[in-house]
């Protein structure tokens, strides 16, 4: 059962992940390769706060919401400048960039030995320790984040993001300050994503700069493309099959190496089904790229 609680747990986690980068992806029609970078600045600002601070989980959440809002601004503001292939590879140099910050900088991430002991929040006076507790708050979390997605998507401001997705020239054309929307609809995917890391730290209590990689990223952008962009039930389709599936591996009796290359497979295989036969994911209302 406590197996059970580990996997809905993390699938309420990635779910987060893949509904913010849905704001980018899905509404503004922006492909990021970042993602996994602000999920671990959330992560590693909460750690370090709580470890080093003993500062209370929801006040380290906040500081990592904050401090991804705030670099997001930052690497936003030339990226979002450029279209296309070379906002990829804007997005791709910053996971690059930040992910040598935590494997290199000893001082403050301890590199590549990672930060342990991070301790299980404690949220009014409710210790969160069990499988179960940990269950209740990834989806306290989650739809939080849903609400968030949803308010923005359905709200005018919503409207000029599709605006911006299907033709950014007659948005202009119209008076929209598209940069504007640009960036702000970065920074609340920054925000949620990051504060998807901050869970994700202190349920593990441990983190090291392996879980937030380019293929991090990779794969929460799969579990959109999946799931289907456009729509918020892709999001949470996508993290289901991508973190469910590979897990049936275990069952299978493989050994541990064959089993994370499968993994990898598996991932690069459903990708490449989604895009031959359904470009729209499982439940999707946009064609990807379109």
């Amino acid at each position: 059962m406590q197996y059970v609680l580990h996997i809905l747990t993390l699938v309420c986690i990635y779910n987060i992940l893949a509904v913010s980068l849905e704001v980018l992806v899905g509404r503004a029609g922006f492909l990021s390769v970042a993602h996994a970078a602000f999920y671990g600045l959330g992560a590693y600002t909460s750690a370090l706060l709580a470890v080093q601070a003993g500062v209370p989980f929801l006040v380290g959440n906040l500081a990592g919401v904050a401090v991804a809002v705030a670099i997001s601004l930052v690497v936003s503001l030339p990226s979002l400048r450029v279209h296309d292939d070379y906002f990829v590879i804007a997005t791709f140099a910053f996971q690059v960039i930040l992910f040598s910050i935590f494997k290199n900088w000893m001082g403050l991430t301890q590199g590549p030995l990672g930060i342990p002991g991070i301790p299980r929040p404690v949220i009014f006076g409710w210790h969160v320790t069990t499988h179960l507790d940990f269950l209740i708050l990834a989806v306290a979390f989650a739809c939080f984040a849903y609400f968030v997605v949803w308010r923005l998507t359905c709200s005018p401001f919503g409207r000029v993001l599709h605006a911006i997705r299907e033709d950014e020239v007659f948005a202009k054309a119209v008076g929209k300050n598209t940069l504007y929307f640009k960036m702000t609809a970065f920074a609340v995917s920054a925000a949620l994503a990051a504060s998807a890391g901050s869970l994700y730290a202190s349920y593990i209590t441990y983190i090291d700069p392996s879980s937030f990689t380019v293929m991090e990223s990779i794969l929460i952008i799969s579990m959109v493309i999946i799931g289907g962009a456009g729509t918020l039930l892709g999001p949470l389709v996508g993290a289901f099959v991508l973190v469910t599936l590979p897990e049936a591996l275990r069952f299978v009796g493989l050994p541990d190496a064959v089993a994370a290359n499968l993994r990898q497979i598996i991932y690069g295989s459903l990708l490449v089904i989604m895009m031959m036969f359904r470009p729209r994911g499982l439940v999707g209302k946009y064609s990807f790229g379109k």
